[in-house]
C-alpha cells in the first residue's frame, strides 16, 4: 500500500450546500489518518479530480480511498504483461487467470472471516464457482450480483442498435430481421445523407483487438440464443453448439458483405480504434451499429444528449435472421454472473487487512447509496413515502462531466449490489429507478419508447430468464490459457476469426472468402474446444442437482 499526504484546509460540516460538504470532508481528511490504496483497471475509463468531493466523503466514513488507474495507450494484455513481468502490482487488479498462474493474486477467502460484506456478497455455491485449482477464491465479481429484485430498465447488453430519428423518419416500424434493418437504414441515408454539413455513417463495426466481439458473435443471437459467449446452448437437448459454422452465421456475413460494397457499412471500419469509433458515435453521424451498451454509453450519451433535438440517441430492436424466431437479446439481470474476472488484491498489498475492510465497508449500503445516488439534498431528495428521485435541476447537474469529476465517485469497477436498497423501494442506483429513469430520459428516446408503446429498453427487447444453470460459459472459455489444449484452441479460433471477418465483409467474392475462412477455422480443430466446452455443461449441470 502507498500513501501520500492528504491536503484539504476548509471548514464546516457536513451540509446541503456542495461547498458545504466538500468542506467537512476535507476538514475531515486532516483529522483522521486515511490509508489510501491504488487500483489498476484493464479497460479505459475517466479519470476524477484529485480532490473528488464523494471519494473524500467516503474516505472519512471508511478510512480509506483508492487510486484508481485505468488502460491506456496500450492492449490489456500488454498491460498485465508488463505487470507481471515487473512483478510490482497496484494493491487492487482486475484478477484473471493468467495472474492467478502469475502468483499475483492473494487468496481472498482465506481473510474474508472478518469481512461479512464479502463473504455474504454470493452464497456458497456461486462461491464454489470462483474456486481455483488450488481450492481458494481469488477475486470478487463487480458486476451482475443481485440482492432482492431487480429493476429491469436498461439493456446494459449486446443489440442491434439505432437512431431515434431513423425510427421516427419511418413512422416507427417494426423491425425484426437484419434484413429489415438494412433495409430501413439504406432508405434513411438515401433521403437524408447529410448531418449537417458532413455525411451520415449509416452503419459501422466495432472490431479492434479484443472488442471485436461486435463483429463475430452476432450469429448466435439472431438464432434466439443468449449470450453464452463463445458457443450456444440447445436447452432442450443440453448440447454445446458452434455459432460460426451455421448457416445464420453465412447469411450474417454474407448480408454485411452486400451492405459493404454498398457503402452503407463504414469503409473505414477495419483500421478504426476504438477511441476512433466512439468519436464517430459522439458526433451523432453514426445511424447504426452492433455492439454492447456498457461499451459506448458511458463514453458518448452525454454528446448524444446535447444531439437530442436532432434525434441522434440509440435504442435496441430485437433482430433476429428470420421473424419466426424468438429474441434472447436481454436476460434478467443477476442471471449472467461471470466468473472469469473480477477485483483482486495483489501480492504488493502492504496492508492485506487494510484492503479487505475497504471492499468490505464501500459495500455497505450506506456507502453504496453515496457512490450511486450520492448526497441527500444535494443530488437526490426523498419524498414522504420514502422514494428517491433527483429534480430536473439533479439531473441536469448529474450529467454534466465537470461536475461529475468532481463531484461524484461511483467505484465503478469494484464490486457492488445491484438490485433494492434494503428499504425494497428504491433501487441501488437513480438510472435502475424506474420513475428516476423515465424522468431521465432525453426527448428524443421518451417519444421514440412511447410510440412503441414502452416505458424502457428493456421492453423493446422483452426479457427473458436464465436458461440453465450453465449459463453463461463465457465464464469458462475466458478462463482457458495456453496450458490446456482447448485454451491453444480457442485461441487459435480468436486469431482465425481476428483476421478472416474483417475480410469476409470487405471481399469482392464472398463465397471464396468464406470457404477460405472456414478452411482455417476448422484446420484449428476447434471440436477439441467444444468437447472440453461440453463437458464444462454436463459439470455444471451435475452440481446443480
Amino acid at each position: 500500500m502507498k500513501k501520500k499526504n492528504v491536503t484539504a484546509c476548509i471548514l464546516a460540516v457536513a451540509a446541503l450546500s456542495i461547498v458545504c460538504v466538500a468542506a467537512s470532508i476535507a476538514n475531515g481528511s486532516r483529522d483522521k489518518k486515511i490509508k489510501e490504496f491504488t487500483a489498476f483497471f484493464d479497460v479505459q475509463g475517466e479519470e476524477i479530480d484529485e480532490d473528488n468531493e464523494i471519494r473524500e466523503l467516503i474516505a472519512q466514513k471508511t478510512g480509506a480511498r483508492c487510486i484508481e488507474q485505468w488502460l491506456s495507450g496500450k492492449s490489456a494484455e500488454d498491460a498485465v504483461a508488463s505487470f507481471i513481468a515487473s512483478g510490482e502490482y497496484t494493491d487492487f487488479i482486475s484478477g484473471s487467470t493468467i495472474l492467478y498462474e502469475a502468483r499475483a493474486l492473494v487468496p481472498i477467502d482465506a481473510y474474508w472471516d472478518n469481512y461479512p460484506n464479502i463473504k455474504n456478497f454470493l452464497p456458497a455455491e456461486l462461491w464454489d464457482r470462483f474456486r481455483q485449482p488450488d481450492g481458494h477464491i481469488y477475486w470478487i465479481p463487480q458486476f451482475g450480483v443481485v440482492h432482492g429484485k431487480s429493476a429491469e430498465v436498461l439493456h446494459e447488453g449486446e443489440a442491434f442498435w439505432i437512431q431515434t430519428r431513423v425510427l421516427k423518419w419511418a413512422g416507427y416500424p417494426q423491425i425484426r430481421t437484419v434484413d429489415e434493418y438494412f433495409d430501413l437504414i439504406e432508405a434513411y441515408v438515401a433521403a437524408n445523407p447529410m448531418m449537417g454539413d458532413e455525411k451520415n455513417i449509416p452503419f459501422t463495426i466495432l472490431c479492434d483487438d479484443w472488442r471485436d466481439f461486435c463483429l463475430e458473435n452476432p450469429p448466435q443471437f439472431l438464432d434466439g440464443y443468449p449470450n453464452d459467449g463463445s458457443c450456444m446452448v440447445d436447452a432442450e437437448t443440453q448440447t454445446v453448439l458452434d455459432y460460426n459454422t451455421t448457416e445464420t452465421a453465412r447469411r450474417y456475413f454474407q448480408k454485411l458483405n452486400e451492405e459493404y460494397k454498398k457503402g452503407i457499412i463504414d469503409q473505414e471500419f477495419f483500421t478504426q480504434n476504438y477511441k476512433e469509433y466512439l468519436e464517430k458515435l459522439a458526433s451523432g453521424r453514426v445511424l447504426g451499429m452492433v455492439d454492447q451498451w456498457w461499451q459506448f454509453s458511458y463514453a458518448v450519451n452525454n454528446s448524444l444528449e446535447r444531439l437530442a433535438d436532432h434525434g441522434c440517441s440509440y435504442v435496441p430492436l430485437p433482430i433476429t435472421i428470420d421473424r419466426s424466431v424468438t429474441n434472447q437479446w436481454h436476460v434478467k439481470r443477476g442471471a449472467e454472473l461471470s466468473v472469469a474476472d473480477g477485483i483482486a488484491i495483489t501480492v504488493s498489498c502492504e496492508d492485506i487487512a487494510g484492503a479487505m475492510q475497504f471492499l468490505n465497508d464501500i459495500l455497505d449500503e450506506e456507502i453504496i447509496k453515496l457512490r450511486y445516488w450520492g448526497i441527500e439534498g444535494v443530488d437526490y431528495e426523498v419524498s414522504e413515502n420514502g422514494m428517491y428521485f433527483r429534480t430536473p435541476e439533479q439531473r441536469v447537474k448529474s450529467r454534466d462531466i465537470e461536475y461529475k469529476n468532481a463531484h461524484f465517485c461511483i467505484y465503478s469497477h469494484f464490486p457492488r449490489i445491484e438490485g433494492m436498497l434494503g428499504d425494497g423501494m428504491n433501487a441501488f442506483s437513480p438510472e435502475y429507478q424506474e420513475e428516476e429513469f423515465l424522468n431521465g430520459l432525453v426527448s428524443d428516446v421518451r417519444e421514440c419508447l412511447a410510440a412503441y408503446g414502452c416505458r424502457t429498453y428493456v421492453e423493446m427487447l422483452g426479457t427473458n430468464e436464465a436458461p440453465g444453470p450453465w449459463f453463461p460459459m463465457y465464464s469458462f472459455s475466458e478462463m482457458l490459457t495456453q496450458e490446456s489444449m482447448a485454451g491453444r484452441v480457442w485461441d487459435c479460433m480468436k486469431s482465425v476469426k481476428n483476421e478472416y471477418l474483417p475480410r469476409v465483409v470487405m471481399t469482392e467474392d464472398f463465397d471464396a472468402m468464406w470457404q477460405q475462412y472456414m478452411q482455417s477455422y476448422k484446420a484449428c480443430q476447434p471440436e477439441i474446444f467444444f468437447d472440453a466446452m461440453q463437458q464444462e455443461l454436463e459439470r455444471r449441470i451435475n452440481i446443480s442437482k
